[in-house]
């Protein structure tokens, strides 16, 4: 059994890096963790924890998420995320609170990490294509918001990802060279 899996779905890349990111920061030897996206593998493998990450959309998982979370008893399991908008705590809460309703109650859950990230061309010609009269002011902050998205997940992101992942391990007992 491995001591960590970390597992994602990525549709641009967002998720992905943070994934890396978190993987990178485990205190385990390689042979003791994993990293899988779970839109190419669609598995898990057994460990004692699992980091599990997703892009966010409208406020909660995918289904890949949700499958893959109802599969899980009696481990540790982490949430992180990626989304559009920059995220508020009120906002944070609310994804969590979403996405943690399918954790089992069996499992120890850990966390929630979440960042924002670019988002794909197609929203932004959306938003353009919604402008008229009426919604001038409110599409013009949907559009600086993409904007400021297209940086994102930036090297605080990284780091803070990586903080977490960290935080999360020695919280478990788990010390760099066990």
């Amino acid at each position: 059994m491995l001591k960590y899996v970390v597992a994602f779905s990525s549709k641009t890349g967002n998720t992905r890096a943070i994934a890396g990111r978190i993987f990178d920061a485990l205190p385990a030897a390689a042979e003791e963790k994993e990293i899988v996206d779970i839109g190419e593998s669609g598995f898990l493998m057994d460990a004692e924890t699992y980091f599990i990450g997703f892009p966010v959309h409208r406020m909660t998982c995918g289904m890949d998420i949700i499958d893959s979370l109802s599969e899980l008893h009696g481990v540790s399991i982490a949430l992180f995320a990626t989304c559009g908008a920059e995220p508020s705590e009120a906002y944070k809460k609310e994804i969590e609170q979403n996405v943690r309703a399918w954790v089992e109650d069996d499992n120890d859950y850990l966390g929630f990490f979440l960042c924002q990230g670019k988002m794909q061309d197609e929203i932004r010609e959306r938003y353009d294509s919604l402008r008229n009269d009426e919604n001038m002011e409110a599409i013009e902050k949907m559009i600086e918001n993409f904007d400021e998205a297209l940086s994102h997940p930036d090297e605080l992101d990284l780091a803070d990802a990586s903080f977490f992942a960290k935080t999360l391990a020695k919280g478990k007992g788990v010390q760099d060279g066990e």
